[in-house]
């Protein structure tokens, strides 16, 4: 909840939302892609695919079908029966960006998606968010790192809790 102002999500005021009420926004406009990935060690690719889905009543068979379907967009669909544990860092990464985009949110966040690979693998992974940003994903992208924020096209710098640069990423690497 902000400590003051409002804040508005899909055109609804979310300050007197109940729990359940944003929980259930969550679920349907917010794909989460987090740093340490957060796979259930114990449900398959598929399975942890489906999982916000299944949270959202999307039946069994829709359920499937969206999970193969992003899965294969991040190219991994023929691993879909592999744990977790079977994957290196960066395929794991992109299950978890397959889980984000398999509720076509209308936003993702993405906190820190690079924090835990190596710098090829990073690469790898920030090209293809580029790639979901060119085709239409709103990605809110969070880093400590300046030069992962140099590849957005906005840059948001927050520091101590305020707001000290909003702007072109061309205007913000003349001030770093």
């Amino acid at each position: 909840m902000p400590t003051e102002g409002e804040y508005h999500l899909g055109g609804e005021d979310v300050s007197d939302m109940t729990d359940d009420e944003l929980a259930e926004i969550r679920n349907k406009m917010i794909g989460f892609i987090f740093q340490q990935y957060n796979l259930l060690p114990k449900l398959d690719l598929l399975e942890n695919v489906e999982l916000p889905l299944l949270y959202a009543g999307v039946g069994a068979g829709e359920r499937r079908e969206r999970a193969m379907a992003a899965l294969e967009k991040v190219g991994l669909k023929e691993k879909y029966k592999n744990m977790p544990s079977q994957l290196s860092g960066g395929q794991q990464q992109r299950v978890s960006i397959a889980r984000a985009l398999a509720g076509d949110p209308s936003l993702i966040l993405a906190d820190e998606p690079t924090g835990a690979l190596d710098s090829r693998t990073s690469r790898d992974v920030l090209n293809f968010l580029k790639q979901l940003n060119d085709e239409g994903n709103t990605i809110v992208m969070i880093t400590h790192d300046s030069s992962i924020a140099m590849e957005a096209k906005r840059v948001v710098r927050i520091h101590d809790g305020k707001i000290n640069f909003d702007g072109d990423v061309k205007e913000y690497a003349a001030i770093l």
